[in-house]
């Protein structure tokens, strides 16, 4: 088996924060832990009778089965498949026994790359390593354990594939020691262990025996290509048991004793119980009893539909503090956050002031409305709450603030709690609220049994935590050769992600921390708006906004309204020029040769023609985190309504571990952009949405979406995320496509004439 040193990561330079300690023990198993941290932490994972704890992220059964342990939140985007492949891959694992297992609450498992992203301020970034090392170490401390904006793949890949690496290193020592061989020379294929001889023995048999050796100061990773599982389209593992309904979401979980519970809390913004008909409800067949709380009012019964059934016959009152949200509450607050004194510059290159002086610059304004989540799961979760402790069964994308929310709502320790992270039917952000899981715990206390909450969906509508709606001011001068000189871009948002920490890991009311971030400029807040072209002179404004709406962690994030604001300006500028707008982008992407070699791959394999007036065509380019994309549509209009016929993209994302889920996930993306673009906002009145049925939301279906065409540029870069990556272009893409179509450019979200 050869050798090939250690390469060092981008994550690595600096503090060298990923340098691998092992420790190991038949009795705690191998102890994965990084030579930064000041103390080393074991893994605190169950194993069975015939298991062996080989490192925080694998067990091996005696069978040979793979147990492949997963921190990360499957919501259908395949991270189940995705990492396990990973780490089988370097083991060298036959897939065929690789099972997967969700990760318990560890420091072990931190995503640290989120919480840089989510937690870096103007002070972190003026420390520059130090700041980023105080964040890792507040992200491990606190087992801050996230899943989102992509990043499960940068994340997790070095550590499956070193945890792979290390196993395979083990388990050739106990078989060489067996032999009374060199460990270097065997190797695993397929699952079994062989001396490159006649001899093989299965990984099961010697698991116990491994985790007792050490390993070398450095691993060594595969070599090769033969046998490889990185790269292939295996067979997802969740596949199956979707397929034959034994996959357990949290609306599936049956305990023994167990009654059913449905919500209802008031208006958005700051409500509390006033009153309700408690006799009314008694007269429900399977009714037990209305739990009370300050906010919120909840009815459990013998089964779901009884307990809804209930609260609708009680109909609970609740009184609202402060000024209802509606829509016009909110464009109104965002026209006024320009003129407030908390705006900021966050981003500037260059100097503007010189270059509009005196000029003429083409100036537009664009808008975007706040965007539900719709998962296809409402909120649900199950507890069962005794002297002793707590246990609850939820999906959720921040299960240590999950658990921590649990224990203070029931005043007990958070070792008191357990929390059993479930699959999600959906998420798009949703889970990373944990709301849910406290009140079922809460109310399980109260009826002294097993309870399950469900969300309703007309609750999930209205106490939805949207993207942020924004407004846009874009301005630029263009010079006489096309180039643009200078552009400037102010937005005026409510930071949603700020909103998302303070609820999640302050512990805030919604509406409480709406308005605790509501001065303060945040580049969250407009991330993405930092332009991918080479402009001399450019800066971004924000200009924070309180708009009375809650609001949370969504797909792609800020993203969403940036990339719609700056490509669809673009566009306008390109028209302005009267150059052609895929040679107006690529003019200026001579030091982006990844992002233009994805807008000519798209324009390829679209049939460009040029962006010219009735052709229906559109393009927008973007860039997430190392990952490139394009996106061209076409597009027209039916009367009223928008019809888009084809969707192309080109994306490069590096080196794909799992080809096929990476096309699933661009592929849900571009309907994910297609739904933001045309449906999935609601007007807002009184502190309500004034609609909540999801086939009045003008989401497309099947038949409203045409043919959608992927290509995966290739690419020896390390993999990343795209999750995010795709879903922001859409929108642009229809607007640019529409201008061509029909003459005028909209520029606000969603879009007129909605499928």
């Amino acid at each position: 088996m050869g050798r090939a040193p250690r390469k060092q990561s981008v994550r690595e330079k600096g503090l060298d924060r990923r340098t691998l300690l092992i420790g190991g023990g038949a009795a705690a198993g191998l102890l994965l832990a990084w030579g930064a941290w000041p103390r080393t932490y074991a893994p605190n994972l169950a194993a069975g009778p015939t298991e062996t704890i080989v490192n925080a992220f694998l067990k091996i059964d005696r069978s040979g089965q793979i147990i492949v342990v997963v921190p990360q939140t499957e919501m259908g985007q395949g991270v189940t498949t995705v990492l396990p492949q990973i780490l089988a891959d370097e083991l060298g694992a036959d897939w065929r026994t690789v099972a997967v297992q969700s990760a318990p609450i560890s420091p072990l498992y931190a995503n640290d790359l989120l919480a840089r992203q989510w937690l870096a301020s103007d002070w972190t970034r003026l420390l520059g390593d130090a700041g980023r090392w105080a964040i890792d170490q507040y992200a491990t401390r606190s087992a801050l354990m996230l899943t989102g904006a992509g990043t499960s793949i940068p994340m997790f890949h070095d550590a499956y594939r070193d945890a792979g690496a290390a196993a395979r290193v083990l388990l050739c020592k106990a078989a060489a020691s067996r032999w009374g061989i060199p460990w270097e020379s065997s190797d695993i294929q397929e699952g079994l262990i062989s001396d490159g001889a006649q001899r093989r023995m299965k990984i099961g048999e010697v698991a116990g025996e491994a985790v007792a050796f050490d390993l070398p100061p450095i691993l060594p990773y595969r070599q090769g290509q033969d046998g490889r599982l990185a790269g292939q389209d295996l067979p997802r593992l969740d596949t199956p048991s979707k397929i034959d309904g034994t996959h357990n979401f949290a609306a599936d979980i049956r305990l023994p004793d167990m009654v059913f519970a449905s919500v209802r809390q008031g208006p958005i913004g700051d409500a509390v119980l006033a009153g309700l008909d408690d006799r009314a409800a008694s007269g429900v067949t399977g009714f037990l009893k209305l739990v009370k709380q300050d906010r919120w009012v909840a009815a459990v019964a013998s089964n779901w539909w009884a307990a809804n059934k209930a609260l609708d016959l009680a109909d609970p009152v609740f009184t609202l503090r402060g000024t209802p949200v509606g829509s016009d509450v909110i464009d109104a607050a965002l026209e006024a956050a320009f003129s407030k004194s908390s705006g900021r510059r966050l981003y500037a290159q260059g100097d503007l002031e010189p270059v509009f002086d005196g000029a003429t610059i083409l100036a537009s304004e664009y808008q975007v409305d706040a965007s539900l989540h719709l998962a296809i799961e409402p909120p649900c979760a199950t507890a069962r709450v005794t002297s002793d402790g707590a246990e609850i069964w939820m999906a959720t994308q921040a299960p240590g603030l999950a658990r921590d929310a649990i224990a203070d709502a029931l005043g007990m320790t958070r070792d008191a709690v357990t929390l059993y992270p479930l699959h999600a039917g959906g998420s798009f952000g949703r889970a990373m609220d944990w709301d849910v899981g406290v009140q079922a715990a809460l109310i399980a206390r109260e009826m002294a049994r097993p309870v399950q909450l469900l969300w309703s969906r007309l609750e999930d509508v209205i106490q939805d935590r949207p993207s942020a709606p924004a407004r846009a001011r874009m301005a630029a001068r263009v010079g006489r050769n096309g180039a643009i000189e200078g552009w400037l871009a102010k937005v005026a948002a409510p930071c949603a992600m700020a909103q998302t920490w303070a609820r999640i890991a302050d512990g805030k009311l919604p509406h409480d921390a709406a308005q605790d971030v509501a001065d303060s400029a945040n580049r969250l807040a407009v991330a993405g708006m930092a332009p991918p072209y080479a402009i001399p002179n450019w800066a971004v404004d924000h200009y924070p906004a309180d708009v009375g709406l809650p609001l949370g962690f969504v797909r792609a994030n800020a993203h969403l309204n940036s990339v719609f604001f700056s490509e669809s300006f673009i566009d306008e500028l390109a028209h302005l020029a009267n150059i052609e707008p895929m040679s107006f982008r690529i003019q200026m992407l001579g030091g982006n040769p990844r992002l233009a070699h994805c807008l000519t791959t798209a324009a390829a394999m679209g049939g460009w023609q040029g962006g010219v007036a009735g052709s229906g065509q559109g393009m927008a380019a973007h860039m997430i985190d190392g990952a490139y994309a394009a996106v061209m549509v076409e597009a027209s209009m039916a009367g009223d309504r928008i019809a888009v016929g084809r969707i192309i993209a080109a994306v490069d994302a590096g080196d794909p571990v799992h080809p096929d889920i990476m096309r699933q996930q661009i592929e849900s993306g571009l309907v994910f952009g297609l739904a933001f673009a045309t449906g999935a906002s609601v007007p807002y009145a009184r502190g309500l949405p004034t609609r909540a049925i999801l086939g009045r939301m003008n989401l497309p279906r099947l038949a409203d979406i045409g043919e959608i065409s992927v290509e995966m540029i290739r690419s020896t870069a390390a993999p990343t995320g795209v999750n995010d990556l795709v879903a922001p272009l859409v929108a642009a893409a229809i607007a640019n496509a529409l201008y061509t179509w029909t003459g005028q450019r909209i520029r606000s979200l969603p879009l007129v004439g909605t499928p």
